[in-house]
């Protein structure tokens, strides 16, 4: 009888132990996730932010267990927004590391030139970048998380319309972010009665815009300005302008969400007009605004773990690996029902809005994930006629 137990007892060991190495295989898979982040470079104010945000909630979901048990392994390529270094990038990313998916590009024009690769590919991008024509027309395996330009045009149009201007400048920098935003300007202008009495290009690298501010001053109809881009040029236009005594308002895109870029300006930038995510504002949202809790706690962690202000473009980046991440909980690690997952997502609180992505929209925001922001004492802070 002894031995019998004996038998039984290290069958029940033996089975224990074989139970527990396979729970242990399973724990020890990883997810492996690619990220093309502008680091260094022109565009480093918004892939440094993008990049610390990953690394940290990367950082947050392995001490927790990972997602679903698999702890995720994290390949961030530093491109310096140079779109043919995110091409071969991203050819590295899915042929070689074999990712599951890629995060970013942080730039438009990136993103675009690898748009066709992701779906050749068939690996799942979800684009930290803004422009519409990310999204718009739909591919199948390309996703983003900033809010739409056109949506910032219509919000800055309406800020007009109630400011009664109506004849305008707008100015643009030779990007991808810039062109199709100037794009969107254009076209929608007539529906908001604005007139766009002149429109110019600047290069991206410009370190001096007062020829430029100078031809606008020359005519005497323009009531505003409203320039597209992502590069420090944001700050040097407004500097130009106030220099010349120019005072009419300034309007910016989206693209200005980084208090860097009002440092950049230094006074020059009070009074600055622009569309934005409520992350910048969250300490003075109501309680009852449905994103609060999530926009201070990522304001909180970064702003605690990096000694710096939280930026719209590191809630871009906080955007699409949360997005990931619930789609994986959901669906597992099977690629396609990912997919399928974030096609369908509903309801998800993110730092843009609340995304409710659908066959048809891969950006998943509305309107209202917009609010209009202005610089006050060197601070953002909501704007009000």
């Amino acid at each position: 009888m002894r031995k019998v137990l004996k038998s039984i007892l290290g069958k029940i060991i033996a089975l224990s132990a074989l139970a527990m190495v396979v729970s242990l295989g399973v724990q020890a898979e990883t997810i492996k996730i690619g990220a093309i982040l502008a680091v260094t470079g022109p565009a480093s104010f918004l892939g440094g932010p993008e990049s610390r945000t990953l690394q940290m909630l990367v950082d947050e979901y392995n001490a927790k267990g990972g997602i679903n048990g698999n702890k995720i392994e994290l390949i961030i390529k530093d491109s310096g927004a140079n779109p043919e270094k995110a091409i071969s990038f991203a050819k590295q990313l899915i042929e070689e590391e074999k990712v599951f998916a890629i995060l970013g590009p942080s730039t438009s024009g990136e993103t675009m030139k690898i748009k066709k690769i992701m779906e050749q590919g068939k690996t799942i991008l979800l684009s930290c970048a803004a422009a519409e024509v990310i999204v718009n027309p739909v591919a199948k395996y390309v996703f983003k998380t900033p809010q739409k330009d056109s949506h910032a045009v219509q919000k800055i149009y309406m800020t007009m319309n109630d400011l009664g201007i109506s004849k305008i400048a707008v100015l643009a920098g030779n990007t991808g972010f810039g062109k199709a935003g100037k794009g969107q300007l254009l076209k929608a202008a007539p529906k908001f009665g604005i007139d766009v009495v002149i429109s110019e290009v600047y290069d991206k690298k410009s370190t001096d815009l007062s020829a430029v501010v100078a031809k606008l001053m020359a005519n005497k109809e323009i009531q505003a300005v409203v320039n597209w881009s992502i590069v420090p040029a944001q700050g040097i236009l407004a500097k130009n302008m106030r220099q010349a005594g120019w005072n009419v308002p300034l309007f910016q895109s989206h693209g200005f969400g980084n208090i860097k870029y009002v440092q950049a300006g230094g006074a020059a930038a009070e009074g600055i007009i622009f569309p934005a995510g409520r992350l910048l504002v969250a300490d003075v949202l109501p309680n009852s605004n449905r994103q609060k809790s999530v926009l201070l706690k990522y304001k909180l962690d970064y702003e605690n773990k990096f000694k710096e202000p939280a930026s719209t473009f590191g809630g871009h980046a906080y955007d699409a690996f949360m997005i990931l991440a619930r789609a994986i909980e959901k669906a597992g690690t099977d690629r396609e029902a990912v997919r399928d997952a974030i096609e369908n997502m509903q309801g998800l609180i993110g730092t843009g809005g609340i995304f409710n992505f659908s066959p048809t929209d891969h950006n998943g925001l509305d309107l209202d994930a917009f609010a209009m922001l202005t610089v006050k004492d060197g601070k953002f802070v909501l704007y009000n006629k």
